[in-house]
């Protein structure tokens, strides 16, 4: 397949630039994949298309303001924003800089303290900090929320809170799995108290997710590396809800990566590690039941996994309804239910 395939028109002004005052106000496109049908609903009803002994899979990954600004030695001012923490002092990150730094050069934080470029991965940078606290609190002290590209502003006080999952308990991210974000805890009590179970995977989303794909030949396209860690209590209460008659449902594409990595020959075992999976049209998805996603950009892999789950033209046609119906896009916006077995 071509990454051509996967480009649709969207107006700009579609494109959510802050999160509504309430996590659970989202539109919901609910997707009935057998009988090719979309309807048009809200977050809050939710409750309503899930059964007694679902299985709802969150994320439980935190984001860390990972943004941080320096300057060179020289003067020239440096932007860093964290890809993914690797070591208490090390990272692999993206550098804002205008001409790129060798191995060796210092990078000065907003409080004196020193990053040292170590080397080249790929397209991103090594960096070494010499600051004696943990990287993490370090960047509990001076960073910023990494709010992606497409957000046409800086991050500010509420997006501290905002940009992070209600339930959010393992530090290491540097974005935020998006579709936990319409979730707060009145929505979360209904949902337990019809009798849906929660379980929870960690797979820290790098800021490689908004990497381009560069190729169009998608059997040529590498995925950057993020780290998960799958459970055997997850796996446990995977079977014991299949045994039970309910359905495994993702919340988020992440919780999609995870499983699938997890799996072996349709067979879910507990695993941690890094993953580098491309799932696009032609990967067969055996780990869910349901999948509840935000609506992702053009030629994204995200899109490609969404429409490896229910077919490329029928998610494109469910693409350009939410266009024409002014859902909001991306990390801030809307969310659709992906019923791929049907949604009754």
């Amino acid at each position: 397949m071509k990454k051509s395939d996967f480009n649709f028109d969207l107006p700009t002004e579609l494109i959510a630039q802050s999160p509504l005052p309430q996590r659970s106000a989202s539109r919901l496109l609910l997707l009935d994949v057998p009988v090719r049908t979309w309807q048009d609903r809200m977050f809050r009803e939710l409750p309503s298309f899930l059964r007694k002994n679902d299985l709802l899979v969150f994320n439980d990954t935190r984001v860390l303001p990972a943004r941080l600004y320096g300057h060179k030695p020289s003067g020239g001012a440096v932007e860093i924003l964290i890809e993914r923490v690797t070591g208490t002092h090390d990272a692999i990150v993206q550098l804002g800089v205008s001409k790129k730094p060798r191995p060796g050069t210092a990078i000065i934080l907003a409080d004196g303290s020193q990053a040292t470029v170590q080397g080249r991965e790929e397209s991103f940078f090594r960096l070494r900090f010499e600051s004696p606290e943990p990287l993490e609190r370090l960047l509990m002290r001076l960073g910023e929320m990494p709010l992606p590209p497409y957000i046409s502003r800086h991050a500010d006080a509420s997006d501290l809170e905002r940009y992070q999952t209600v339930y959010a308990r393992e530090p290491g991210a540097v974005a935020a799995p998006t579709a936990g974000l319409h979730f707060d805890e009145g929505l979360l009590t209904q949902i337990r108290d019809k009798g849906v179970h929660f379980g929870y995977v960690t797979l820290h989303v790098g800021a490689g997710t908004f990497q381009p794909v560069r190729t169009d030949d998608l059997a040529h396209h590498q995925m950057h590396r993020e780290w998960l860690n799958v459970g055997a209590g997850l796996v446990d209460q995977i079977h014991r809800t299949r045994r039970a008659g309910g359905r495994v449902i993702a919340v988020g594409t992440t919780v999609v990566r995870a499983l699938e990595s997890a799996t072996v020959d349709s067979v879910l075992r507990p695993f941690a590690g890094e993953t580098q999976i491309f799932i696009f049209p032609g990967y067969r998805i055996t780990s869910i039941d349901g999948l509840i996603t935000n609506f992702h950009l053009p030629q994204s892999t995200l899109l490609m996994l969404v429409s490896a789950l229910a077919g490329r033209e029928y998610i494109l046609g469910a693409y350009e309804h939410a266009v024409k119906q002014r859902y909001r896009f991306f990390s801030y916006g809307d969310a659709m239910l992906i019923f791929p077995q049907g949604a009754t």
